[in-house]
């Protein structure tokens, strides 16, 4: 050994003696290496050795999960050799894994040693500080320490410090959750949840360094339940569910403008109402304090009726063979509100005592007169002839009606006049076509060689009567009812509780069916429905009524593209104004608009009705059709086929029925629909596959047609045409009928009716139905049968849903399942949003009479559980009770 290695040598030795660091094994091994190693240095080692080690990689603090024992490193250069020592005590020689690495960039090579430390280790270390490890590195200057390494066994409590508990805070306060996370090593991080999904950490929510969540202005948004989440290498643990509900105390509104007097004549009360809207309480928020309606008393003038003048003189007769007159309604003019004057204003008569047909244009044609007009063998008439109805056309083309006046023949017969015949513009305008029954009249239809005469001077028989008042009333109370008028579509609900308790008003419901002066629509509008009032005026309710009405609007095609609904209200002063449109929301009534119904919730009675604006010529309205029929009384061999064009509705149909009970007339063909466009094409009817050799009809009648304009028309009274038809087989009992009858619009859909009867007795189809079999009659009724939810589930989910609840299962929730979360503004401004969203389901259901709809939907809100719990009366439920059983 050289000099400078046994320096060297004896250098090294004697610190090791000195400060006691190896075992005696350790030292003798060392010596050797350290020998070895110096003979087989090259010139580079030299070098190295002539620095103290630097340590490349040192060993980092390290936490032992479960029982997985973790490694620690150490990395030096230059240095001989590298020992670890743990807890002031040297690791054993076979507990290290030594290696050696050259430093391919520089070179140099460096020493990497790795230890293992197990669970058992730290656990059965007991001193005064962590267990800790650092290691030793030599070269031949000397030693280095690393840093001490602390190892620890990594664990997390199962429970919190302190839960967050929950809270309620107002509209714009400050939230704040207190949360301590379990004891952990390491220390755990905490996160928050809301409803179970990490929270956005957003400019409006903080954490302070005690990890308290700190919203400081709460929105609305910021109601649901929170969780403190704490994690560490270990594990994750969660809170308990702190609950925060932010509310929204009530504000009223402004007042409103002072209503009408509640009385049309003298002293009496009005009153104006304010709502607790502005902001409507939600959430358990404190309601309005104070008083909702004010009263005042008023003096109104009485309202004078108007009462009728005297008759003016007649006008001088005219080329039409009519005359005029009028009167004024003066005597007095009505005043504050008082009736106009019930009649006609205009009065015309025929100056000539019927003698006289009219003419388009030219002199009057008389017939059967003494007084016969200025006219010459060369005169020739081209003048077209209007003819009322298909009866004055067949006399006027019976040429021997002609034989008073020679000198005139027909276009055929002589070369004298011609006569262009053709329909009226208003052939069978709305309302009933002529009524020849009883007319005196004795018909002939030329080869039948009979003779055609009209005895002047009898009276017609009078009119049909109108039919009878579509109205219905039933006095209600505190349990609320339904009102319904039958076969009409139409119904009224009152819910429970909208009248005060120990109160009971008498109220009704009506279709309006007369002749109004001021019709609810413009002049590019359609009336959709009649026109329904329910009252009494004064009607004073806690909450809105559902009224459901019938239309006639095609909505088979997007409704926002072919129709632009609205509902309109007739004022005190007979004029209509706009109340909602159906695609716009709104807080003062409600609309829900189905494919054959309206659902609207009211909250003042009057007088209402739906209209509708066409958006394009794709726009439509259904057209109820029917045939019937009845024997020609004045005709033992005649039978009469009337055929009614009406809107689609219920209403319409019933008008029908009272007009064919007065005929007699009997349904030959189940109603058929037909979809009528608003192309501006008319209305075209037709008999068909008509026996020739069996029956004939009278000329011209064949095919008869209703202008667009009728049909579209502005009124609800039925268009009907008439075809009257004569045996002329031999003399069965009775005799069979059979035919078709064609309903088309021009360029567009058609509907074919099949006739099959006998003629003299009723259809042998049997009794045909005049409303559909699936129409579930209703029946007006008080208290609890008028409802399908009993009062108990009714009180219980009202409870449940107008409450606050931290998941946002509220009354939303409710409205969006049961598909009414259109305009949810509306049921806002609700003292109970949920009970109104229940009388509208309970009219959306009344005819159905099934419940599983709204369990369905208590289900899915995970507040039944199972759509058994409303099971309907006569089912049996196999599942467990629940809250709403």
């Amino acid at each position: 050994m050289g000099s400078h290695d046994a320096m060297g040598l004896q250098t090294i030795m004697g610190r090791i003696s000195i400060g006691c660091y190896l075992s005696c094994g350790i030292l003798v091994l060392f010596a050797s290496r350290v020998q070895a190693t110096s003979k087989r240095g090259s010139r580079g080692e030299a070098l190295q050795s002539g620095t103290l080690p630097r340590f490349l990689q040192e060993p980092d603090d390290a936490y032992i999960i479960k029982s997985n024992p973790i490694q620690l490193r150490c990395r030096a250069q230059p240095a001989l050799q590298i020992f670890f020592k743990c807890n002031g005590e040297w690791v054993h020689q076979s507990q290290h894994l030594a290696q050696e690495h050259t430093d391919l960039g520089t070179g140099m090579k460096f020493r990497e040693v790795l230890i293992n430390v197990s669970r058992q280790q730290v656990e059965d270390f007991h001193g005064p500080e962590d267990y800790w490890c650092l290691c030793v590195a030599w070269s031949h200057l000397g030693t280095s320490k690393s840093r001490k390494a602390s190892v620890r066994i990594a664990y997390l409590r199962k429970n919190f410090e302190q839960d967050p508990q929950g809270t309620e805070v107002p509209l714009k306060g400050m939230i704040v959750l207190h949360c301590r996370p379990p004891e952990g090593v390491p220390l755990a991080e905490v996160s928050w949840l809301k409803n179970d999904e990490l929270l956005n950490m957003d400019t409006k929510v903080g954490e302070r360094a005690d990890n308290n969540l700190i919203i400081s202005e709460a929105r609305l948004s910021d109601s649901g339940n929170y969780t403190c989440q704490a994690s560490n290498i270990v594990a994750t643990r969660r809170s308990a569910n702190a609950a925060v509900v932010v509310y929204v105390n009530g504000g009223w509104s402004l007042w409103s403008d002072w209503l009408l007097c509640n009385v049309r004549c003298g002293r009496g009360l009005q009153k104006r109402s304010r709502t607790c809207t502005n902001p409507a309480p939600l959430n358990g928020g404190a309601f309005c304090e104070g008083m909702s309606v004010q009263k005042s008393t008023c003096n109104t003038l009485c309202p004078v009726d108007g009462g009728w003048g005297p008759w003016s003189l007649w006008t001088a007769c005219g080329v039409d063979c009519g005359r005029q007159r009028s009167r004024d309604c003066a005597e007095p003019e009505p005043r504050h509100g008082g009736r106009p004057c019930d009649g006609p204003k205009l009065g015309a008569d025929n100056c000539t005592g019927g003698l006289c047909i009219q003419m388009c244009s030219g002199n009057p044609l008389l017939i059967n007169s003494s007084m016969q007009p200025d006219l010459s063998g060369s005169q020739t008439y081209t003048s077209p002839m209007c003819f009322q109805d298909s009866m004055d056309k067949e006399l006027m083309a019976d040429h021997s009606l002609l034989d008073p006046l020679p000198d005139i023949m027909v276009k055929g017969k002589g070369v004298m006049a011609e006569y262009h015949v053709m329909s009226h513009p208003r052939t069978f305008p709305r309302g009933v076509a002529p009524d020849y029954q009883g007319v005196g009249v004795d018909a002939t239809l030329g080869r039948r060689g009979k003779t055609l005469f009209i005895r002047h001077g009898l009276p017609r028989p009078p009119p049909p009567p109108l039919p009878p008042p579509l109205k219905t009333t039933r006095v209600l109370g505190h349990a609320g009812g339904r009102l319904v008028v039958p076969n009409t579509g139409i119904s009224l609900l009152v819910p429970r509780g909208g009248i005060a308790e120990d109160t009971s008003w008498e109220m009704y419901m009506i279709i309006n069916q007369e002749d109004s002066s001021t019709a609810p629509v413009d002049e590019d509008e359609v009336l959709l429905s009649p026109e329904v009032t329910y009252g009494p005026p004064g009607l004073d309710l806690s909450c809105p009524v559902a009224l459901s009405v019938a239309h006639c609007a095609d909505l088979s095609s997007p409704a926002d593209a072919t129709w632009a609904v609205r509902l309109k209200r007739r004022t005190p002063e007979n004029k209509w104004e706009e109340v909602m449109s159906m695609d716009e929301e709104s807080t003062s009534c409600y609309g829900l608009l189905e494919a054959e119904r309206c659902h609207l919730l009211l909250g003042r009675p009057g007088r209402y009705a739906l209209v509708g604006r066409p958006l394009s010529q794709a726009a439509a309205k259904r057209l109820r059709l029917g045939v019937f029929g009845s024997p020609d009384l004045s005709n033992p061999l005649g039978y009469n086929l009337r055929v009614y064009c009406v809107d689609d509705t219920l209403h319409a149909l019933q008008a029908v029925a009272v007009l064919e009970c007065v005929r007699g007339g009997c349904l030959l063909e189940e109603p058929r629909t037909l979809q009528f466009s608003g192309d501006g094409f008319s209305l075209q009817v037709s008999i068909q596959d008509l026996p020739q050799l069996l029956w004939s009809i009278k000329p011209f009648t064949t095919c008869q047609e209703f202008s667009f304009a009728q049909v579209w028309g502005r009124d609800h009274h039925p268009l009907q045409c008439a075809f009257s038809l004569e045996y002329l087989g031999p003399p069965p009992t009775p005799p069979k009928l059979s035919c078709k009858i064609s309903v088309r619009q021009v360029k567009g859909r058609e509907q074919i009716l099949q006739v099959y009867t006998s003629a003299a007795e009723q259809s042998e189809k049997g009794p045909i139905p005049l409303f559909p079999r699936s129409h579930c009659p209703l029946t007006s009724e008080s208290g609890s049968t008028a409802f399908k939810i009993p009062p108990s589930i009714h009180q219980r989910i009202c409870a449940t849903f107008d409450s606050a609840n931290s998941k946002g299962k509220d009354w939303q929730l409710l409205a969006q399942k049961l598909h009414v979360d259109r305009n949810l503004s509306y049921f806002a401004c609700q003292r109970s949003p949920s009970a109104v969203i229940l009388s509208l389901w309970e009219t959306q259901h009344q005819t159905s009479g099934d419940v599983d709809s709204l369990a369905c939907a208590l289900e899915e809100i995970d507040r039944a559980p199972s759509p058994g719990t409303l099971t309907p009366l006569g089912q049996d439920s196999d599942r467990p009770d629940s809250e709403f059983s």
